[in-house]
């Protein structure tokens, strides 16, 4: 791993996700999740997958593939800067399950129309295989562009101002910024004919903007935001903020699960839409059913150790009503923790951790609201 910090890197340490080496933390974790919450922090999301979809009808045929709305065309909000907004999907087997999540956004140009899209690496492999079964090449092909295009994501209260100053020349106002709603972009051409576009992410408890361009362009990026201040951070702070926003991934919580399961449905459906993949075990749970289980926030006792992924969740005597996904100790909130649990669990009561007997939790809605 070359980009943007060499692998002999004194005190980096690394943490193997799904046959992908990803930075855990930078030798510091509490001071990058400091960082994060105080100040600016940037992570290299170069891991993850950037796809584009070409051809005569991209849009027509991804329209039965994915749950959510198209995005339009990113249109002029300023001169040489262009806005518009990336769309959160799924993509589902027949009976509903996930095969993958991705942001869907549109580009329109003299070759015609351009699809763009970003995958975590943990389903890319799966989801590029299912494509090729089912999307005609000639109406619509994928090409794969990881290896030329990637993304840094900054996040943090400093964030916008740091990327709007830094990165965008002040071209694009931190205030504007910060008031985009999440999946809003902002694309800047640059003066030598490249673009960077800049997505207001959601995923964290922290306002964060993810940041895509050619990797040469990404690399200036980078160390232009460090020089300025932002402080790296790895995937241990990421998870911790994810966490306590509620926020599912999807090799911890989302892979072969039912949207509705895991609480991202208002997000990732448009039930306005035309027949996709999966429709039916959708629409049909919204009309007339209910599913088992629901994705929750687990507020765990403070005493308790951290729980691994997979342990069982118990109420008094009764068998497992659940098990833990992803668990973190957030230096603001405490011991928190994602977890699905059996439907007949309400939020606001307690669960016991790893056994009848065990630590006791309490169960919270994934906005931590409920």
């Amino acid at each position: 791993m070359s980009f943007p910090f060499p692998d002999e890197e004194s005190g980096v340490s690394f943490t193997r996700v799904t046959g992908v080496d990803v930075i855990d933390h930078f030798g510091d974790p509490d001071s990058e999740y400091r960082a994060a919450v105080e100040g600016v922090a940037i992570r290299y999301r170069g891991h993850r997958a950037r796809w584009r979809f070409v051809g005569r009808q991209p849009v027509e045929m991804l329209e039965g593939v994915v749950t959510g709305r198209m995005p339009e065309p990113l249109g002029a909000v300023a001169p040489g800067c262009l806005g518009g907004l990336a769309t959160y999907h799924t993509v589902l087997t027949p009976k509903g399950r996930i095969v993958s999540d991705l942001r869907l956004w549109r580009v329109d140009g003299d070759d015609g129309v351009e699809l763009h899209a970003d995958i975590t690496h943990e389903a890319s492999q799966s989801l590029a295989e299912y494509l090729s079964r089912i999307l005609p090449p000639r109406l619509c092909k994928r090409e794969d562009m990881t290896d030329t295009v990637g993304m840094i994501s900054l996040c943090g209260p400093d964030a916008a101002r740091l990327v709007s100053s830094t990165l965008m020349g002040l071209r694009v106002e931190a205030d504007e910024l910060a008031g985009l709603p999440e999946g809003g972009i902002r694309a800047l051409d640059l003066a030598d004919g490249d673009r960077i576009l800049v997505i207001r992410g959601g995923d964290l408890s922290v306002p964060s903007f993810d940041v895509v361009a050619d990797r040469p362009v990404l690399r200036g990026a980078w160390r232009q935001a460090t020089e300025a201040g932002a402080i790296r951070v790895g995937r241990r702070t990421w998870t911790t903020l994810r966490v306590e926003a509620g926020r599912a991934a999807f090799a911890e919580e989302l892979k072969d699960v039912i949207p509705v399961e895991a609480g991202i449905h208002d997000r990732a459906i448009d039930y306005g839409k035309g027949c996709y993949t999966g429709q039916e075990v959708i629409v049909r749970i919204r009309d007339r059913g209910r599913v088992n289980r629901h994705l929750r926030r687990l507020r765990l006792d403070i005493a308790a150790p951290i729980p691994a992924r997979g342990t069982e969740l118990f109420r008094e005597e009764e068998r497992s009503v659940g098990a833990i996904t992803t668990a973190v100790d957030s230096p603001r909130e405490g011991k928190l923790a994602l977890a699905y649990v059996r439907r007949e669990v309400e939020v606001g009561q307690t669960v016991n951790v790893g056994d009848p007997e065990g630590p006791r939790a309490r169960v919270e809605a994934l906005d931590a609201e409920g």
